[in-house]
């Protein structure tokens, strides 16, 4: 089974990719906080019945007779609202939106159980439940919300928004077609017989788990580093596992960061985030990618099948991570005019 699951990791992770440096450059700032905003910890049920948990921003700014336009924001798939999506909700609130970052079910102090289960059908609902929410509050204009999906979460949202109209603009940034990358690996490295090993190994796993054994985490990000580590899990390494963005909720053990039960990564190969995309026009979508992201192929993939208006833009110099928290890379102003223009 170890053989096995070394495969799926290989499969995802073992393209070429210019190694990038573990330092904090480009202004790195994971826990970036703002005197401009205040933070508030929110919760909230989804439709499946199950406690979401969220951070909510708000603009010092805003005067308590108007509503203003809001932005739910997803974190990357494996990590919790602390790693990425509070750095981009908070600025911007800044910017004078209302932002919502949320932990997806199976995460962080969100409901689920077991944790770290695969079940993107449940994600998706975590942003409409977050739209149900938002819609609810006082200062927000339930007319003008939008979402944004870092890496994982990109897929989600646009699973979302294809069933959920409120969504009135779209964006990804970093994204991941959790589905693709499941089924094919990265630029199809994955052979069909691969899969199926993975699939029959991910089935093995669940009767153990039927029958009360214990549970099995596909790798996700290395916990050390020696010099068989390929360059895309180094990426993730620099942000997972060391204090530039290593963030682990209370109850949770360090090493299972980003790492999701075996058992369940099957559900990934049954999800197909970009079938009927074209159908969320005429809302505006906008696919952000770094020009040496590993994962740029998703952001491309989703650009291509979309219809308009979209835009895709892609970041000179940026990899995958880079667009995690590296704040002189992540275009914030783009972002910015982005929901100014649709909201």
């Amino acid at each position: 089974m170890k053989k096995l699951i070394y495969v799926f990791l290989l499969a995802i992770t073992s393209l070429p990719l210019a190694t990038w440096a573990q330092d904090m450059s480009n202004g790195a700032d994971n826990f970036y906080t703002s005197d401009q905003v205040t933070v508030q910890k929110v919760t909230f049920k989804n439709q499946y019945q199950m406690k979401v948990v969220g951070n909510l921003f708000i603009p010092k700014s805003v005067n308590s007779n108007e509503r203003y336009p809001a932005i739910v924001v997803g974190h990357p798939m494996g990590a919790v609202k602390e790693q990425s999506s509070n750095l981009c909700a908070t600025k911007l609130a800044e910017q004078g939106f209302i932002t919502l970052a949320i932990d997806l079910s199976y995460w962080g102090e969100s409901e689920g159980n077991p944790g770290h289960l695969v079940s993107p059908e449940i994600y998706s609902d975590d942003f409409s439940a977050a739209v149900d929410f938002l819609s609810n509050q006082a200062l927000v204009n339930k007319d003008r919300i939008g979402v944004l999906g870092i890496c994982g979460s990109g897929s989600f949202v646009i699973s979302a928004a294809k069933i959920d109209p409120r969504m009135k603009a779209i964006a990804t940034v970093s994204m991941y077609n959790m589905g693709a990358a499941a089924r094919s690996g990265l630029r199809g490295s994955t052979t069909l017989e691969q899969r199926k090993a993975i699939i029959q190994s991910a089935i093995a796993q669940r009767f153990v788990e039927f029958n009360g054994g214990d549970k099995v985490y596909i790798p996700g990000t290395v916990n050390k580093l020696d010099d068989n580590t390929n360059a895309i899990q180094r990426e993730f390494f620099d942000f997972y596992r060391t204090p530039r963005g290593a963030y682990t909720p209370k109850g949770e053990k360090p090493e299972l960061t980003t790492k999701p039960l075996l058992s369940s990564i099957v559900k990934f190969m049954n999800f197909y985030p970009f079938n009927d995309i074209d159908t969320i026009s005429p809302r505006p979508m906008l696919f952000i990618t770094g020009s040496v992201a590993h994962s740029r192929e998703f952001s491309e993939d989703a650009y291509k099948k979309a219809a308009e208006p979209k835009e895709l833009y892609i970041v000179p110099g940026a990899g995958h991570v880079d667009l995690y928290d590296r704040v002189n890379l992540i275009p914030f102003d783009k972002l910015t005019s982005f929901y100014k223009k649709n909201l």
